[in-house]
């Protein structure tokens, strides 16, 4: 049984069919990604699985053997899936701590302590500056944050939706240690991903969106290396 199963997805804006009958699985402690132009559906797919988008009749996206459709957003998240956002979306007015704290609102106190200790371990600059405004921080360090806010509820499926956007390439590597090591600790990771590159070399298993449908899917290693991936993501 897959921990995610996702069956003729169909996502639509008014007349535009954004996503057409993709399916797909995660199997638990696996990293799987989604790569693809922009505008191939793949934030589209992370929104709708995470509640924010409806998807259209007899889709069916269920968790944990549960179908998810038509269930609200924040239920969702209790539930076990946590979506880290494109464009990092933190809260810039408030500090890092309560950043965090809005991140386990579905958590009691001594779990929401418990947890925060162990993203300080994994972000240990976040630490540092727990009591600084979110708006304060480099970009490399706000992503870290959105990280961290996720993992606040406790997943057991981290959504990841472009988490090198718009970093450094110096950084980027920063990130994607990180993606490595959560993974390493038992987190299962869905990763959507501008950076071919970077996406298939630490994913086990990838789907390639165009417009809407999956065109390729396998082993990462297998299409880092496939002419057509090389030619149209990696520059090849």
């Amino acid at each position: 049984m897959s921990l995610l199963h996702i069956e003729n997805l169909n996502v639509s804006y008014g007349a535009i069919r954004a996503v057409k009958g993709i399916s797909f699985d995660v199997e638990e402690g696996e990293i799987v990604t989604l790569i693809g132009a922009n505008g191939a559906g793949k934030t589209t797919t992370l929104n709708t699985i995470a509640g924010l988008l409806k998807p259209t009749p007899y889709s069916q996206i269920t968790f944990n053997d549960k179908s998810l459709i038509g269930i609200p957003a924040h239920t969702i998240v209790s539930k076990g899936i946590a979506l880290c956002p494109e464009g990092r979306r933190v809260f810039t007015g408030m500090s890092v701590q309560d950043n965090l704290d809005m991140g386990a609102f579905t958590r009691d106190d001594a779990e929401a302590a418990e947890t925060i200790e162990k993203v300080f371990e994994s972000f240990p600059r976040l630490k540092e500056r727990r009591n600084q405004s979110a708006g304060t921080l480099s970009g490399g360090e706000q992503q870290m944050l959105a990280m961290g806010r996720a993992l606040m509820s406790k997943p057991k499926l981290l959504m990841l939706d472009e988490p090198s956007m718009g970093l450094a390439p110096i950084l980027v590597q920063e990130i994607f240690e990180i993606i490595k090591r959560l993974h390493s600790q038992g987190t299962t990771i869905l990763l959507v991903e501008q950076n071919a590159q970077m996406a298939l070399s630490v994913a086990d298993r990838a789907y390639v969106l165009e417009t809407g449908k999956i065109s390729m899917s396998g082993p990462a290693r297998e299409l880092l290396e496939d002419d057509r991936v090389k030619k149209a993501y990696l520059g090849g």
